[in-house]
Formats: structure tokens, sequence, C-alpha cells
């Protein structure tokens, strides 16, 4: 079986989130300013239940595809998970916390990406229906 690229991850894990109605999706391409990863994915969950199903969903996805997750943190909380698989970092928060961490002007140094279609209409749709419930 062919190895899968770090992108073609971020489109099965954007897939997996969106599937679960993670909302406030961001990819972050940071392979030119750090050794840990060529992607983060941060996205946002309105509860600790659909944080933590969110963070179930990515991982059956991606063992469905063959790829393994090498670490997870903070599931049991289901305030901010971590989820790495290699060349792909997840961080998966509850609104407040996400908030609070900031990670998206930490890394705002790195260059967002933008997700092909269906992937962006998506992603627009439910930071316009998430906006609309705030």
């Amino acid at each position: 079986m062919p190895a899968t690229s770090s992108w073609e991850k971020v489109l099965l894990l954007t897939r997996a989130a969106l599937e679960k109605k993670a909302y406030d999706f961001v990819v972050i391409e940071v392979r030119e300013v750090t050794s840990i990863a060529d992607y983060f994915i941060i996205c946002t969950g309105r509860s600790d239940r659909q944080v933590q199903s969110i963070a179930q969903g990515l991982e059956e996805a991606l063992n469905q595809a063959g790829i393994s997750l090498l670490s997870v943190e903070g599931a049991n909380r289901g305030h901010w998970i971590l989820m790495d698989f290699s060349d792909v970092v997840v961080h998966i928060f509850y609104e407040p916390v996400r908030q609070f961490y900031d990670l998206d002007g930490l890394w705002g140094h790195a260059p967002r990406v933008e997700l092909p279609e269906p992937y962006s209409t998506l992603v627009d749709q439910f930071h316009i229906a998430s906006s609309q419930l705030s």
C-alpha cells in the first residue's frame, strides 16, 4: 500500500472532522517554521462531548485508511485534544479553551491553507452557522 502524503491526511482528517460538525476550522502549513509537523489542523466543538466525538471520528477514519495515530492527549476531559498523526497534528478545542490558548495567533506567522472544494464551502458554512449561534 502506498504511503499517504501529508496533504492526503489533511483531507481525510478534514472530511472526518466536518462529518462530526467541527467548526472554526483552520489548516496551517508549519513545515517551514517547525520540525514538529507539516500541517496543523485546528478546529472547535461546542461541548466537551462533541470535542471527544470529533477526535473519535478522526481516529476511526484514519484507522480505516491504514494510518496510525501516534499519540493523543486530553481525550478524557475533552477541552483540548491533541492528536499526532506524525506529519499532521490536530488540535480540537472546546470553544472557550481555544480562545484562551489562541494557537491561531501563536502560529499566525505560518501560512493558512485554502482547502479545495467541497471542503472550503463546508468550512465556510459551519463558520457562518456558528457565528449566528453566538
